[in-house]
């Protein structure tokens, strides 16, 4: 089964706008270390390909350096309309499956990414929700169509009713390595103490 991994990546001047409220101070590097970081993770695993959406030069530079395709962004429509590009961009390189991976993981590793595709080979939908079990940090697609991604507050809930209305087995993880995204200094501070 072909499986290729789709990471969205915001520019990272404009990416975590609340992680800074909270420290006073702009955040891009820390964006670019977990967004490298998830990369660096999705490329060393048993994937067959990461497509990073994007149009941030610096990530560009990292995924050719790692191997990764870029799917560049026209302009900036949000995290679900990069992995919906994301996701076309799979099917045409002929992708059975689709992981759709956040950027702001810094717990990911390689062998989460195996395990999570180990346990799952068949058809159907895996909601990989965050700690607060509100969000989706991570959707593993089989196929890469099954629903279109809907992320933002709410939406392990709602990537469950997209399912069930699709008629497509649905199932919710809790990952650390996915659960612990980082958008403001509580969960930097909750991800740094699961390390």
């Amino acid at each position: 089964m072909r499986t290729l991994a789709v990471l969205p990546v915001k520019t990272f001047a404009a990416a975590k706008t609340r992680l800074a409220a909270d420290l006073g101070v702009p955040q891009p590097e820390v964006a670019e270390e977990m967004a490298v970081g998830v990369l660096r993770a999705l490329c060393a695993s048993s994937l067959d390909g990461v497509l990073v959406v994007t149009r941030e030069r610096r990530v560009m530079d990292v995924a050719e350096a790692e191997g990764a395709e870029i799917v560049e962004e026209d302009e900036l429509r949000g995290h679900s309309f990069a992995a919906m590009l994301g996701v076309r961009a799979a099917v045409e390189r002929g992708a059975d499956r689709v992981l759709l991976a956040a950027g702001d993981c810094p717990l990911l590793a390689s062998a989460d990414v195996d395990a999570l595709l180990g346990r799952h080979d068949g058809p159907g939908v895996v909601i990989l929700t965050d700690r607060h079990g509100t969000g989706t940090n991570g959707l593993l697609l089989c196929p890469p169509a099954a629903i279109p991604p809907s992320f933002g507050m709410g939406s392990r809930e709602r990537h469950a009713e997209l399912a069930h209305r699709a008629g497509v087995e649905w199932t919710v993880e809790e990952i650390p390595a996915f659960a612990y995204d980082v958008d403001t200094a509580d969960d930097l501070e909750a991800a740094n103490a699961q390390r």
